[in-house]
């Protein structure tokens, strides 16, 4: 689970004054469920899922991942979650792979329940074509499937994506977003930040729509057409966050 409290981050500008870039957020995202983070670039998602991640610290409120907080106890959260983002930082001389074996590692996971998780994972994610194919040679999908194994290796509850189909091909997109709806069939809890709403309509339980570091809005997606008088999600974004807004893709 991940429960958000007041949470807050301010970033010092070069004038010496101090701009929130998330201010008191408040949301629960539970088991077997996809809680969607929808924003235009800017809004504070990747500041909001950084903090979560204990790569940033706030400066206001609290929040528990996995039950642990991510102020006093930042190694026990990184231990409960699994990380994707549109990055996937692989590197160009391990094989894939290599490099899921090497996270594997790091987590301290037994050797034979390692290759257990390995042979798992490549199954359920067809990478068996590519095991041995070195970071440089993969194309972007191999890429983002190497990203996710890495990030379920250790099996953990909690997984936050970053915008994880951004600059991916539309055969990919659909593979991953295929993966994350099974993970939420497994009891996982999955926060999902993205800017594209037709990922939000196919995936996700409810959503938090993000303008300016707020939330404006937060509920099921019938929850919010019905609190705000209109079935379109494109035209209830554009009604909160103004005409002014940046554009949002709502292209799949």
């Amino acid at each position: 689970m991940i429960e958000v409290e007041s949470l807050g981050k301010m970033f010092q500008q070069a004038d010496g004054r101090a701009t929130p870039a998330v201010d008191a957020l408040s949301f629960t995202a539970r088991p077997g469920e996809i809680f969607g983070l929808l924003g235009p670039n800017g809004a504070g998602k990747t500041t909001t899922l950084r903090m979560l991640c204990t790569v940033l610290r706030p400066t206001s409120g609290t929040a528990r991942v996995a039950g642990f907080d991510i102020a006093t106890q930042s190694a026990s959260v990184r231990e409960h979650i699994g990380f994707l983002s549109a990055n996937t930082g692989v590197y160009d001389r391990m094989t894939a792979v290599e490099m899921v074996t090497y996270y594997g590692r790091l987590h301290g996971i037994a050797h034979e329940l390692l290759k257990v998780r390995l042979d798992e994972l490549f199954d359920t994610l067809q990478m068996n074509d590519f095991r041995n194919v070195l970071g440089a040679r993969m194309s972007t999908g191999m890429r983002q499937k190497v990203s996710i194994a890495r990030a379920l290796i250790h099996d953990p509850p909690v997984l936050i994506f970053d915008e994880p189909t951004s600059g991916l091909d539309v055969l990919v997109q659909r593979s991953v977003l295929q993966n994350i709806a099974a993970l939420r069939g497994r009891g996982k809890t999955i926060l999902f930040s993205t800017h594209i709403m037709r990922e939000v309509e196919k995936l996700c339980d409810k959503v938090a729509i993000m303008h300016e570091g707020r939330i404006l809005t937060q509920g099921t997606l019938e929850e919010l057409r019905a609190r705000h008088g209109e079935s379109d999600l494109e035209e209830l974004f554009f009604q909160l966050v103004g005409q002014d807004a940046p554009p949002v893709v709502t292209k799949a």
